[in-house]
């Protein structure tokens, strides 16, 4: 051993989860090689695993959604999709609703406009994009952990709970 840490392979991980790595980095780490590269995120996988080109596989997680968690009509699914799939549209894809009352059947269709698709990613959340400044503000009295579902996408595996308990802002629901 020469003293020198293992390399960290980043390719492909969420912005969030390179940049918490970086932070957890020992403080004794004085030298940083970083690679950037041109293409598709598929490319680059390719090119990472030696291969000529990027596969036909599509890379796949898994998501587990709790309707009614804690509740005697909870159901859990268990549900595979592709990389960087949209929370809502894989709900709502599957059957599941991410909606409470009238708002099932009045609200935007994923736009970002009603703020009536909130579910609590309880697990996985470094797996998903960032808030945006909008979303956080829509959802600025809820836990951290709350989503808008409609701009949420999952790049790894995760845990989503519907119908979570919001506060007096999100009267719509």
């Amino acid at each position: 051993d020469n003293g020198k840490q293992a390399p960290i392979n980043l390719v492909g991980a969420p912005f969030d989860f390179v940049m918490e790595t970086f932070a957890l980095l020992d403080k004794s780490v004085a030298d940083l090689d970083m690679v950037f590269f041109r293409g598709t995120k598929e490319e680059l996988k390719a090119a990472a695993s030696g291969k000529d080109k990027a596969g036909d596989e599509v890379e796949t997680i898994t998501v587990m959604v709790y309707e009614n968690k804690g509740t005697p009509q909870e159901v859990i699914h268990r549900l595979q999709a592709p990389v960087g799939v949209n929370i809502r549209q894989l709900c709502v894809d599957n059957g599941i609703n991410v909606y409470q009352s009238v708002t099932r059947w009045t609200n935007c269709k994923g736009k970002q406009l009603c703020g009536t698709c909130i579910v609590n990613v309880s697990g996985g959340g470094v797996n998903t994009n960032r808030k945006s400044m909008d979303e956080a503000s829509t959802l600025r009295e809820n836990p951290e952990t709350y989503r808008l579902s409609c701009v949420t996408f999952a790049y790894g595996d995760c845990v989503v709970e519907t119908f979570p308990p919001i506060n007096a802002a999100q009267w719509t629901r």
